[in-house]
């Protein structure tokens, strides 16, 4: 049994980037851990959703565990570190956000766990968090310092291929709206710099079960649940990494497990 790692920003991010291969992994007997590092308590989410005293960082706690229950992993744990908002906005500045976090003491906290569990692969975001977000800029860094202390050599950064949503788009542009980001050109990473594609259409169910799970973030999630299965699977049927350190060339179809 092998040990899979996936270090994300905010409850919900499991399930774009990694849903497929912590499914993938949990079906072949591997053990899966997702590592959250802040509360999503700035996310926005609709009225009327919370219950009397119920706090969004509480109701986000119960959607992720639900959410990653569908996906198969094990063990759930939250750094608790504040959501730092999105970029050039107020709740930047506040000191207690993980994008100000020292990288240092928040990668300690991150290699207690991989060494705890024993990680053999973690999975953390490119430099640019896939969409310049801080709080996932910020997973990078902290995600490659940790790995670094807990001595962990399979290190993927999880992405998108922009170039595969440039590709759905030219052969289906009624589906803009639904599917492409606001800024593609610097969105993920293009194909030459990816070395890991996994083919996870056999998950797809369990992605859609775990979309479903996070009600408070409709606004994301609610154009995909409405897509017919081979559209769904032509956007979420497969994954994508860049495995750090790997030799000019390299490619797989699967981490290393």
């Amino acid at each position: 049994m092998s040990v899979l790692v996936c270090f994300h920003a905010h409850p919900d991010d499991e399930v774009f980037t990694t849903g497929g291969v912590m499914r993938q992994a949990a079906d072949a007997g591997h053990r899966v851990v997702v590592v959250t590092a802040t509360d999503g308590a700035l996310g926005e989410f609709p009225d009327g959703l919370l219950t009397d005293g119920e706090t969004l960082a509480s109701r986000r706690r119960r959607e992720l565990e639900a959410s990653t229950s569908a996906l198969g992993a094990h063990r759930v744990v939250q750094l608790h570190y504040a959501d730092s908002g999105m970029a050039g906005t107020a709740e930047n500045q506040n000191p207690d956000a993980f994008c100000n976090a020292d990288i240092d003491d928040a990668a300690r906290r991150l290699a207690e766990v991989l060494t705890e569990e024993s990680a053999d692969v973690v999975t953390i975001y490119d430099p640019n968090g896939g969409y310049g977000h801080p709080d996932h800029v910020q997973v990078h860094h902290v995600g490659v310092r940790g790995a670094e202390l807990a001595g962990i050599d399979h290190v993927y950064e999880a992405a998108v291929s922009r170039d595969h949503i440039k590709r759905l788009m030219a052969l289906n542009p009624e589906w803009s709206g639904e599917a492409a980001p606001p800024d593609l050109d610097n969105f993920g990473l293009p194909d030459s710099d990816i070395t890991t594609v996994v083919d996870v259409r056999g998950s797809i169910t369990a992605k859609r079960q775990a979309m479903q799970a996070h009600a408070t973030q409709i606004g994301d999630f609610g154009p995909f649940l409405q897509m017919p299965e081979e559209q769904l699977q032509a956007v979420f049927g497969q994954e994508w990494f860049r495995r750090r350190g790997a030799p000019d060339g390299f490619a797989e179809t699967a981490l290393p497990l």
